[in-house]
Formats: structure tokens, C-alpha cells, sequence
């Protein structure tokens, strides 16, 4: 909580690109949620968080080997953020979807708040390519609103609860079965996917393990 507690006087302090009163408590209860996922075997390797934001919180707080965060970032935030041992890089995946790293590259990659923001199209691509970054063993961690929350997160935008850029940027939300479904299309084997609810059940998490290697006999 002390790390916590010094990072939020860093001059960048919103989480989001917009405003909420409730927008900074959300933020850091995905990333308890998702910290809690992360299997300790893996905090040696490296992590991706992708669609970081300009103040990565959560991977300013990961207890990670190597750090690095991917979204549309200026060279000032990123070179900001190298001080504080985070790498940014400046990349927008609606324009781009192929990933710059190489294949089995990283141990956990995250998408944290992001599953909403992209076109069916776009987040499909974008799995695949986490797929392909992930070591054998390595873990994908996600979390997004569930679908009964649609009507409920616009309210909170209209009230001043909730960012409103944030939350116009919303293409749909997603239920546990669709979930499941594309994380299968992009190459997830069903068994090593796990899905489950935070929040009183208003946002979804999931984690799918990439297979190990088949070694021969």
C-alpha cells in the first residue's frame, strides 16, 4: 500500500483518458483482481500489459521481472515511465493489430478494461497474436464488464460516475460463453480456460493458459 500511496502522487494521476469520480477505485480493483491471477511461478519472466494507458498503474505496481506496456503513448510518457522501470511503447492496435514481439516472448500478458474497446474483428487478431507472444505454460488475464452492465455503465457515464469518452468508446459487453468462444478462435484449448465474476458479479475475469510443448517420446 505504501508503493500505492507514492505512486499516486506521480504527476500523470488519472487511470483513464477521461473523467469519473469512480474511475481510479475501479482501475485498482481490476488490478488487484488481476494480480491475484498471476501464477508466482511466472513473476520472473516477462509481463505485457496491453492497453496500458498513459499512467500504467498496474504495471507500476506488478512485481515482475521485466515490464512492458503497449497503447497509444507519447515519447515524454514513455521516456517517463522508463524511470519508474516500466517500458511503454506507443502502438494502436485498432490500426495495427500484429503484436512487435516475437513469438514465446513473455509469461503473462494482461488486458485489463480493454476487451470492450475493440471491434469483433479487431480483438480476435489481437488474441491470436497474444497467443503467439505467450510462452508454453505463460498466461493470458483479461477483464471486462459483464453483459448485464450495459445499460448501468452508461448511466454511471451520464452522472459523472464513469468516463464518458471511456465509455462511448464501448463496443458491447460480453457474457462468460462469448468469452469462452473467441478464446478458443484464437487458439486456447477450452479446458485451460477459467472464467469467473468481481465486483458483485458486474465485471468478468478470465485466464487461459497457453498448452506446454509436446515433448517427444
Amino acid at each position: 500500500m505504501a508503493e500505492e500511496a507514492k505512486l499516486s502522487a506521480h504527476p500523470a494521476t488519472r487511470v483513464t483518458r477521461g473523467h469519473g469520480l469512480l474511475e481510479g477505485f475501479l482501475a485498482r480493483q481490476r488490478m488487484r483482481r488481476a494480480d491475484r491471477l498471476i501464477s508466482p511461478a511466472h513473476r520472473r519472466g516477462r509481463i505485457l500489459d496491453i492497453g496500458c494507458g498513459t499512467y500504467p498503474l498496474f504495471l507500476s505496481l506488478a512485481k515482475f521481472g521485466d515490464r512492458v506496456g503497449l497503447d497509444r503513448v507519447s515519447a515524454e510518457v514513455q521516456a517517463e515511465w522508463a524511470a519508474h522501470g516500466v517500458r511503454l511503447l506507443d502502438h494502436d492496435v485498432e490500426q495495427d493489430a500484429r503484436l512487435p514481439y516475437a513469438n514465446e516472448s513473455y509469461e503473462v500478458v494482461t488486458m485489463l478494461a480493454v476487451f470492450e474497446h475493440l471491434s469483433d474483428d479487431t480483438l480476435l487478431k489481437v488474441l491470436r497474436e497474444v497467443h503467439r507472444l505467450l510462452k508454453p505454460g505463460g498466461q493470458y488475464i483479461m477483464t471486462t464488464p459483464a453483459r448485464r452492465t450495459f445499460h448501468l455503465l452508461n448511466w454511471m457515464a451520464r452522472v459523472g460516475l464513469l468516463s464518458s469518452d471511456e465509455i462511448a468508446e464501448h463496443h458491447r459487453t460480453y457474457g462468460h460463453q462469448e468469452i469462452r468462444e473467441i478464446l478458443v478462435q484464437a487458439g486456447f484449448p477450452t479446458d485451460c480456460i477459467r472464467l469467473g465474476y468481481f465486483e458483485l458479479g458486474l465485471n468478468n475475469w478470465a485466464v487461459a493458459t497457453k498448452p506446454a510443448s509436446l515433448t517427444p517420446a
